[in-house]
């Protein structure tokens, strides 16, 4: 993707928002998304006609546990993520499935009265100007720890991956990508997308994966050491 925004000053002050429990969006990584309620089909369309641009955004915990509460009424989380939609395609019977790629965080402010079906915030990226700068921290992110953590996790759950294509990934996309994907609740995935730096992401994450194998060792008496 050619990025064509350098600051926040070449960002909307405004966004159409996408409420989506369990689900995280970061810079440079992609979200990839099925569409199909009425009134996400139109926030897409909005987007479409305005620079392609969604934010990403939980709603807050204490709105229950459904993925994208209805109405317009329940609060959101105070921290997004704008996406620009690079993939689109409809099926004539199905959902949408756009690709997000994500372009930066965002503070989440005050909504934008309207009659759309989706919602509209004011959004503020001030805050996230390092947002703007690729691979910023790689060099402090620990790869061979959290690559050998990776391996445990997968291997104590029975799960396999693509080492060829993790091997080659520079650190950013592959500590953004292992976030968006990581299988975490709502609150952790909103700590890995508020994490300060890179390599603080990166820590949660291992720390995360080891909490649960430790959890794991408990409960069956054996080492995944």
């Amino acid at each position: 993707m050619i990025n064509p925004y350098d600051s926040p000053a070449d960002l909307p002050s405004v966004l159409p928002v996408f409420p989506l429990r369990g689900a995280i969006l970061l810079p440079r990584a992609s979200l990839t998304l099925n569409v199909f309620e009425p009134r996400y089909v139109a926030l897409v369309d909005y987007a479409l006609a305005h620079e392609r641009l969604i934010g990403v955004v939980q709603p807050s915990g204490e709105t229950g546990s459904a993925e994208s509460p209805q109405g317009k009424s329940f609060p959101v989380r105070t921290i997004g993520c704008l996406g620009r939609i690079t993939s689109f395609s409809e099926a004539d019977d199905g959902p949408l499935v756009i690709s997000l790629t994500g372009i930066s965080r965002f503070a989440t402010g005050d909504e934008i009265d309207t009659d759309a079906a989706f919602r509209l915030f004011a959004v503020d990226f001030r805050s996230y100007a390092d947002d703007f700068i690729n691979d910023l921290g790689e060099e402090d992110v620990d790869r061979v720890r959290l690559l050998a953590t990776l391996r445990r996790y997968l291997e104590a759950n029975g799960l396999h991956a693509d080492w060829d294509r993790i091997n080659e990934a520079a650190n950013e996309q592959l500590v953004n990508t292992l976030s968006i994907l990581s299988p975490y609740g709502p609150e952790e995935k909103q700590a890995l997308l508020e994490a300060g730096s890179l390599r603080e992401r990166a820590e949660a994450l291992v720390a995360l994966a080891e909490m649960e194998l430790a959890a794991r060792d408990d409960n069956s008496g054996t080492s995944l050491q």
